[in-house]
């Protein structure tokens, strides 16, 4: 048994499962602790399917940066030209007011302001606000069942929502990268699923990363849980919601991937966008996707899920090191499905840990904590 299994080994019972990899440069550590469900009839391997949930973001962030490299779209154009439902929006006059008190948007929504996080959807610190509660009236909470409509039928949806906040004013949670998912479809005139497997997956050798699992794969997907005051209860089998394809493939968080796939994404970022001596993405967008656009106004506005970092395109960026584990420049995300992945570019470590139990909030679990520390160890 490595230092790394004693690590996930101490939290197990807390969770069913979990696997882990510590990766510096082409030194991996890995380790598969637990079971798949709660029953321990399947042991836990390091090839198991997980439910990445938003660890899809900065994939989807991706997707949307090679379509700005091949000049299918720029940062500073208006979505409305792909996305015609947000042409005129309308913005609560105040974020606690009323959501039919609105004024005009001052400025279209544009390209960079979804992959930032600040085109005015999203999730709120105040979740109670009223445009935010309409917002989880009309689309659902995004941990709760799949969204149930097609990409289209979401979007005529959102445009009844009104913005919380101006364009580009505000950090808020998750609905942009949903937002990236329809806009990625639409420009490239392809299913996102589609466009993901072809131009991503393919080329980094993401075999086991999808929208659904295929039959074959369904003995190595893990049960999902969420947790009550009795302990974990099922939530998803996984023959159930992955064994087929969505009616909306969700860009904020409808993946399913392994740690080594998740370990192929981190390295194309770090290669600056590169993968198996072909390029995909320029430097330039590498960096930008990797770099902080906060103000502090923002990351301070944005701290229940931020915790005091930036935010790049897709995922966090330290810039305050408070825990051992924070340095200044490493990207990444965690998922409500209680996964975490993480580059840190100045080092070339990756970090990646995947359970099946979801989050009861955005801030860490105990074992991230003690993955993290055991992973910044010299």
């Amino acid at each position: 048994m490595t230092a790394l299994n004693e690590v996930l080994a101490r939290h197990i019972g807390d969770v069913p499962g979990a696997v882990a990899l510590v990766a510096h440069g082409e030194q991996v550590e890995a380790a598969a602790a637990g079971s798949a469900d709660a029953e321990g009839t399947v042991p836990m391997a390091r090839d198991s399917l997980f439910r990445i949930a938003s660890l899809t973001k900065p994939i989807t962030a991706a997707a949307v940066l090679l379509l700005v490299d091949e000049g299918e779209l720029a940062p500073a154009d208006p979505v409305a030209r792909w996305l015609p439902e947000l042409a005129s929006p309308v913005v609560v006059r105040t974020p606690s007011g009323p959501v039919d008190d609105v004024v005009p948007a001052r400025r279209p929504i544009t390209v960079e302001d979804l992959l930032t996080f600040r085109c005015g959807y999203g999730l709120a610190a105040d979740m109670t606000l009223p445009a935010v509660d309409l917002l989880l009236q009309v689309l659902g909470h995004p941990a709760a069942a799949p969204r149930a409509v097609a990409p289209d039928e979401w979007l005529a949806a959102l445009a009844q929502v009104p913005l919380l906040h101006q364009p580009g004013e505000a950090w808020l949670y998750d609905t942009a990268s949903d937002l990236q998912g329809v806009l990625v479809a639409r420009v490239s005139g392809r299913p996102l699923p589609e466009f993901l497997a072809e131009r991503l997956f393919e080329p980094l050798g993401m075999a086991d990363t999808g929208f659904t699992v295929p039959t074959a794969a369904l003995g190595r997907f893990t049960s999902a849980y969420r947790r009550g005051e009795d302990g974990i209860r099922l939530i998803d089998s996984p023959e159930g919601r992955w064994s087929g394809p969505p009616p909306f493939p969700s860009g904020g968080g409808g993946l399913v991937s392994t740690a080594d796939d998740l370990l192929a994404f981190a390295r194309f970022l770090l290669d600056e966008g590169t993968a198996g001596g072909h390029r995909l993405l320029t430097p330039e967008s590498v960096h930008r996707m990797t770099t902080d656009h906060l103000t502090p106004a923002q990351r301070e506005a944005g701290r229940p899920f931020l915790h005091g970092q930036g935010w790049g395109y897709g995922g966090s960026v330290d810039v305050d090191p408070k825990e051992p584990w924070e340095v200044p420049g490493r990207y990444g995300w965690i998922g409500g499905a209680g996964t975490a992945w993480h580059l840190v570019p100045s080092t070339g470590t990756v970090t990646i840990l995947l359970t099946q139990v979801e989050m009861t909030s955005p801030d860490p679990t105990p074992l991230m904590r003690d993955f993290w520390t055991y992973a910044a160890k010299p």
